[in-house]
């Protein structure tokens, strides 16, 4: 039993044991090896290291990074320490010749302000050229392999040493001015990039405004609307089978022409003459408009009488036969295919260009509503004076004595806007044309439309109407003026316009917010020309109360087209 234990643990246990050794065996001489590899390995590279130590061209052979990586800090151990410093001395002559070129190169920008430091600049980034070429140092420093010699490196040293403080003296002198001069570039570059911002804002600017003047507002087409819509409702109210009166062709009365197509523009002029006459029965009012806007005209005028006696008198544009295509030469240029297309193909582009450009531009000017002043003596034949105002007036006093003030033969009673160099002749018609400038002066004084008294006898004397036709055939191809009515009108009129005092007659409430009170209050007539009409919601509200409170705002279809007043 106890040998077959024996045998048991003699063949089980004897042969694990032996397996057991042969395993243990077999690591351990496993780590020795890989021991004595890396030991030969190391010692072979360390021989290899250790016997070439100064020959840089070996340095590419090196089988590995690390290799190299043990190479390069063997060298730096082992190098020449003056070659060290001679390597930082002109690493920082080359970081001052950098420096100096820098500033150099900005002194070269700034031009004659600094150009004596710009050549001081030069002078000095030259010599520290000059110090890495000079025999000496090249010889000794540069070109040679064997060791630096130290008495040459000092002097090099030295050198270089004295160059980089006359280079940071040099800099340290002329920062501040560099400073400066960069901030002065900086704050140029800034305003001019804000002004070309200011510009485009400007440009939008405008635009809006263009487009807001020249629209027609809601509550102005609401009126219209409902005033045609009046007429076709109750065609028995508004019958056309009135008489002229006779006061329509009264000279001795006071006569008004107001040509627009804004009814309630109409309407506030109107009411404001009558409230501040003192006999308004005395006054008649003859107003012309489209054949579009007749009826609302008439429908406007019948629902609220003119008021105090007035007078009113109605006409389309087309009522005046006389006005024709062979008669008019600016209803010929309007019917022209040229000017169609120059106004309405090219809205777009005009209505980029500047303010007062869109206003010449615009196609209001097409209408012939406003060349109708031109034609007032064979409109009213049997009438001497009449007092044309715009719609976009307001009266604040009466205006009788006008009618009385000795216009001296002359045909045009006006307020002249000239001051300075501005509202000049020469602001409205083209003196590089031999035609203008033959015939009149640059410098002569402009004068406003808007409230204009007209001696129709001097006027049918002078025959203004005949020079009227002549310029405006010679302007067929707007070489002479540009489109709009005040420049035939300066040169109808130019030796026939009688100066009236301002305070008849104020302008600019309709882009101008800088005019004073006192002289608001003055005025008998005050004008809002420009784009800000007080009907619109971009006029200007200090002065928007002088043409609301002649507004009727009892009548019914005001109120209900909102007009926001």
């Amino acid at each position: 039993m106890a040998v077959a234990v024996r045998v048991s643990r003699g063949g089980g246990g004897g042969g694990g044991f032996c397996l057991g050794g042969f395993s243990l065996r077999s690591f351990f001489s496993f780590r020795i090896f890989v021991s004595a590899m890396f030991s030969l390995l190391f010692i072979a590279t360390l021989s290899v290291v250790l016997t070439n130590p100064s020959t840089p061209d070996h340095n590419s052979g090196l089988p590995t990074p690390g290799n190299a990586y043990v190479r390069r800090t063997f060298l730096a151990l082992n190098s020449d320490p003056l070659k060290t410093r001679l390597d930082l001395i002109y690493k920082q002559a080359s970081d001052h010749i950098t420096l100096v070129n820098a500033y150099a190169a900005y002194a070269r920008k700034l031009k004659l302000e600094i150009s004596r430091q710009l050549a001081m600049f030069n002078d000095l980034a030259q010599n520290f050229t000059d110090l890495q070429i000079k025999p000496p140092s090249r010889a000794s420093l540069f070109e040679s392999d064997g060791p630096v010699d130290e008495e040459v490196l000092k002097q090099f040293e030295k050198e270089v040493k004295d160059k980089v403080k006359t280079a940071r003296l040099m800099i340290a002198e002329a920062k501040e001015n560099y400073d400066n001069q960069l901030k002065i570039q900086k704050l140029q570059d800034t305003i001019f990039a804000v002004n070309e911002l200011l510009i485009k804002a400007r440009k939008n600017g405008a635009f809006a405004s263009y487009i807001a003047a020249k629209s027609i507002p809601k509550s102005l087409h609401c009126l219209a609307m409902r005033l045609v819509e009046e007429r076709v409702s109750h065609p028995e109210n508004y019958a056309d089978d009135e008489e002229p009166k006779p006061e329509f062709e009264d000279p001795s009365l006071y006569h008004y022409a107001i040509f627009s197509d804004n009814v309630i523009a109409v309407s506030v002029v109107v009411r404001s003459v009558v409230k501040n006459a003192q006999e308004p029965w005395k006054h008649v009012f003859h107003v012309v408009t489209d054949r579009m806007n007749l009826e609302a005209m008439k429908v406007w005028f019948k629902m609220r009488p003119v008021e105090g006696g007035a007078h009113l008198e109605m006409k389309a544009v087309e009522d005046f036969t006389f006005l024709n295509t062979s008669y008019v030469p600016v209803l010929r240029q309007l019917e022209s295919a040229k000017l169609q297309s120059f106004y309405y193909e090219n809205q777009a582009e005009n209505a980029t260009k500047e303010a007062h450009n869109k206003k010449v531009k615009s196609s209001r000017y097409l209408s012939m509503l406003d060349h109708l002043r031109f034609y007032l003596p064979e409109m009213y034949p049997k009438l001497h004076k009449i007092l044309f105002l715009d719609d976009d007036v307001v009266v604040q006093k009466d205006l009788t004595q006008l009618w009385k003030i000795d216009l001296d033969g002359k045909v045009n009673g006006a307020v002249e806007t000239c001051f300075g160099s501005f509202h000049r002749y020469a602001q409205y018609l083209n003196f590089s044309h031999p035609r203008i400038m033959e015939k009149f002066n640059p410098k002569a004084c402009a004068w406003a439309y808007g409230m204009n008294i007209f001696d129709l006898d001097s006027w049918r004397h002078e025959k203004c109407t005949e020079q009227y036709h002549h310029w405006q055939n010679l302007n067929a191809d707007d070489t002479l003026w540009r489109s709009g009515t005040l420049p035939p009108g300066l040169i109808t009129f130019y030796s026939t316009t009688k100066s009236l005092d301002k305070s008849w007659h104020v302008l600019g409430l309709g882009y101008n917010p800088s005019i004073s009170m006192d002289e608001i209050n003055n005025a008998a007539v005050i004008h809002y020309n420009g784009n800000m009409k007080p009907w619109l919601d971009i006029a200007l509200n200090q002065y928007k109360n002088l043409w609301t409170k002649y507004v009727d705002n009892d009548m019914e279809f005001v109120q209900m087209c909102n007009f926001g007043l």
